[in-house]
């Protein structure tokens, strides 16, 4: 039996060989496949994901795994591995060197363990429940900004933002009018890593997977900071809807975003 500090190091191992990979294949020109309009999937995703899967089975036989290329076991009952192998493709296909390996333990859907790393800065956040959150061994907490203005925010556009544009312009235009600013990056796993370690106090997106954010949710509850549904109902990792912040700022967030729940 296997505690969730050692199940924590065996997939910081493992995320470190795959974001070798990833930084490796960085300059390549990339076989893109479009699995949407826009979403996109490259043979370094592939790749990444299958090493990913080899390695914590042979580490972890009796858990289960689930990716988000080549899918796998259901997530929602028993011990799985969740993971996105690279969060981020649409910057890595274009050479921006922001994405992330991402990898959840879930236990019945819940995530319990999770480590994301950026493999362009070897930026290593992981966490356990109950153990808090790190970046590099460094213990993490989520900002103290009491005050939107003061609060720096992020989101993200989701892959059929096309057929809903206009409520996300209008969530855009809200949190622009009241916080200090928005940034949009395109790695929703580290967004909630920088929300775990203070840079940003506010958070929100649609349209997201479980795979995207099971490492993430978990590291930002750890770091001390909430994360819900935009009315403040609990988010499950299939909800598709979620709302990350330092805590502090949860209600005014949730305030701010309730008149478009009804679009």
């Amino acid at each position: 039996m296997h505690s969730l500090e050692n199940l924590c190091s065996g997939a910081r191992e493992v995320a470190a060989m795959a974001a070798d990979v990833i930084r490796k294949g960085f300059n390549n020109s990339h076989e893109i496949v479009h699995k949407g309009t826009v979403d996109l999937v490259t043979e370094v995703d592939i790749a990444s994901e299958r090493l990913i899967r080899r390695e914590l089975l042979s580490r972890f036989p009796k858990i289960r795994f689930h990716g988000e290329e080549d899918g796998g076991d259901d997530w929602r009952h028993g011990e799985v591995w969740v993971v996105d192998p690279l969060d981020g493709t649409t910057n890595f296909a274009n050479r921006l060197p922001h994405f992330a390996v991402s990898i959840a333990l879930c236990n019945d859907g819940e995530p319990v363990a999770g480590v994301v790393m950026n493999p362009m800065n070897n930026d290593v956040y992981h966490c356990f429940k109950g153990g808090g959150a790190f970046v590099n061994g460094t213990s993490i907490r989520v900002g103290t900004q009491s005050a939107m203005n003061d609060a720096l925010a992020v989101t993200g556009f989701p892959y059929n933002r096309r057929e809903n544009i206009e409520v996300i312009v209008e969530r855009l235009k809200i949190m622009l009018m009241h916080v200090q600013c928005v940034r949009r990056l395109g790695s929703a796993a580290l967004d909630l890593c920088h929300i775990a370690r203070g840079v940003f106090a506010v958070y929100w997106e649609t349209n997201l997977k479980p795979w995207d954010v099971a490492a993430g949710t978990l590291l930002v509850h750890e770091a001390g900071g909430r994360v819900t549904r935009f009315d403040g109902t609990p988010m499950a990792l299939d909800s598709f809807e979620l709302l990350a912040t330092n805590g502090i700022l949860h209600g005014e967030a949730m305030r701010l975003l309730a008149p478009t729940l009804t679009r």
